[in-house]
């Protein structure tokens, strides 16, 4: 299985990887998002630690039964080789109608054939109302015409 584009990274590449990897998490298939990592991909996410397929499945389930309405935007940050670092931010609410904006840096390590290997995240919540929310596209892939996070000031 092989998942392109391939190391080394470019510009171009980089930013595609990047892009390939927003629109997969939100469509909110933790099945899907999975397949984008080795089979014993290593993920630290905030607090939790994971390996596997398995588990990143079972993660994305969790997460995405609490946070609804999920909509995300990643940037590239800096690419070398294989690795690439990302910044990102994603919308939600909880179950009382909250809203959050999380904010995070992702740094990416992908081996000969794509897949990701390594994922480490560290993520903040900031509570935000209803009025403050920017990412209003229907649920699915961000619009082409969509700004970007830089553009939006974020």
């Amino acid at each position: 299985m092989s998942r392109p584009p391939f190391p080394p990274f470019d510009t171009e590449t980089a930013a595609l990887k990047a892009r390939l990897a927003e629109d997969a998490w939100n469509s909110r298939d933790p099945q899907k998002v999975a397949l984008a990592y080795t089979p014993d991909s290593q993920w630290r996410n905030r607090t939790e630690f994971l390996c596997g397929r398995e588990e990143i499945v079972l993660f994305l389930t969790r997460k995405w039964a609490r946070e609804q309405e999920y909509r995300l935007i990643k940037e590239v940050w800096a690419f070398r080789e294989n690795r690439i670092a990302v910044r990102f931010a994603y919308e939600w609410h909880d179950e009382t109608g909250q809203w959050f904006r999380s904010h995070g840096n992702e740094n990416w390590e992908f081996d000969e054939a794509g897949l990701m290997r390594r994922r480490v995240a560290s993520i903040n919540d900031q509570p935000i109302s209803a009025e403050q929310r920017l990412f209003h596209w229907p649920q699915g892939r961000r619009p082409d015409d969509h700004p970007s996070l830089s553009e939006l000031g974020l």
